[in-house]
């Protein structure tokens, strides 16, 4: 007689995925996601977990409803908020890209000045132009589509003093980013096709962080800007940034093999690297707006 309860748990989790996004169970696909990371987890796929339980993280985090409902036990429904959490801390300490690649970067940013270290995050930003482009006519990702004028903007106030019309723009991109990160148009939201590839999901935006990072660094310099027109100490800058462009959700959730070996994220890698050292070099700002230039047009999905 109690049949009808929990049957969906009956279906494998990727099943629940499908069957939960067009029922618009969000509960349901942060658990389907929860288990597909657990499961990875105990079989030792280390990335394959980061991704899902990261995915988990962030629905249920999206939504104070679905929080309530996955952080404490109910009927036959067990609470799974904190066990994502420490998994997701394990996971923290492993030897991953994921983990590494940002390590690295904060150790690199100890031998630039602020500036230079603004520079490196914004080079990495405008690398995710043209792939926001293109998510960008997503439903509810036109935000993504303001990356390239946030970059130009900001690249041209390190020059000059940024209009207040600027200014405002920026922190309308700025919330705007914040705001898709909770939306369903990211964690419930579409993919586009990929030349030779598998289509990419506007949550594939997810690993890293990046769209949160992404946020960070507008605000970072919205706050730079604000410091510097009142003769304040200006914030530090953030590094999170410099590591964004990736992606490693896509190559994790659609088989490419271990990020280590995925030749688009070994290309971005020597990217990185390479704006590390350009940075340092005494570069001058026509340097810099070359090289923004040259990033706003690549496609990182493409070698």
């Amino acid at each position: 007689m109690f049949g009808f309860f929990g049957k969906n748990e009956k279906k494998g989790p990727e099943e629940r995925l499908a069957d939960c996004l067009s029922r618009r169970d969000w509960e349901g696909l942060a658990r389907a996601y929860y288990d597909l990371g657990v499961a990875a987890m105990d079989r030792g796929e280390l990335d394959r977990a980061v991704l899902w339980l990261h995915r988990a993280d962030t629905v249920y985090s999206a939504r104070g409803d679905v929080y309530e409902k996955v952080s404490g036990k109910r009927l036959f429904h067990q609470g799974i908020a904190d066990d994502c959490s420490r998994r997701i801390g394990e996971l923290e300490e492993a030897p991953l890209l994921c983990n590494d690649a940002p390590a690295q970067a904060e150790e690199r940013a100890g031998e630039l000045n602020d500036p230079q270290l603004r520079v490196w995050g914004m080079l990495s930003l405008a690398r995710l132009v043209r792939l926001g482009e293109r998510l960008s006519r997503l439903p509810g990702c036109q935000v993504l589509g303001e990356l390239g004028w946030a970059v130009d903007a900001m690249c041209a106030s390190f020059q000059e003093p940024m209009t207040q019309e600027a200014f405002q723009r920026l922190m309308g991109v700025c919330n705007g980013l914040y705001e898709l990160g909770d939306s369903e148009a990211f964690f419930a939201g579409g993919e586009i096709e990929v030349p030779g590839g598998a289509p990419f999901q506007v949550f594939d935006l997810n690993g890293m962080a990046a769209l949160l990072e992404l946020d960070g660094c507008l605000d970072s310099h919205l706050r730079l800007l604000s410091a510097l027109s009142q003769n304040q100490e200006p914030p530090a800058a953030e590094t999170g940034v410099i590591t964004c462009a990736l992606l490693p959700d896509y190559y994790v959730r659609t088989g490419a093999g271990r990020p280590e070996e995925v030749p688009q994220l070994q290309a971005e890698l020597a990217r990185i690297w390479s704006d590390c050292d350009f940075v340092r070099a005494g570069i001058t700002w026509d340097q810099v707006a070359r090289r923004v230039e040259m990033y706003k047009t690549l496609d990182i999905l493409q070698l």
